[in-house]
């Protein structure tokens, strides 16, 4: 098993595009996992970015529907915790309009 890391590289557009969803309300974790990049890495750029520092193009380039497909795979990573969120918030108002039915035992 090999332990050792290899440094990924990004474009700068992948970087902007990135930092680009955290800024639209997606959380630094979320993004970093849907997009396959260590949060660590994310963080740096959006600090970067706010100080008007992110530059510096990688070598790995990234096609634009690489771009697309992360883009995305955020935006189904967001519904999907929605959704979840909506059913739980269903389920727990379901249980409590049973306990409050009249006959129900309880």
């Amino acid at each position: 098993m090999n332990d050792k890391q290899v440094r990924g590289k990004y474009t700068q557009e992948f970087k902007l595009e990135a930092v680009r969803l955290v800024r639209a309300g997606q959380s630094v974790g979320m993004t970093a996992k849907v997009l396959g990049i260590p949060k660590a890495s994310l963080s740096n750029w959006v600090r970067s970015s706010e100080q008007g520092q992110l530059g510096g193009a990688g070598d790995r380039p990234v096609t634009p529907e690489q771009m697309e497909l992360a883009r995305l795979r955020a935006e189904l990573a967001r519904v999907k915790m929605e959704r979840d969120i909506a059913k739980k918030a269903a389920a727990y108002f379901a249980q409590d309009v049973l306990q409050s039915t009249p006959g129900s035992g309880r």
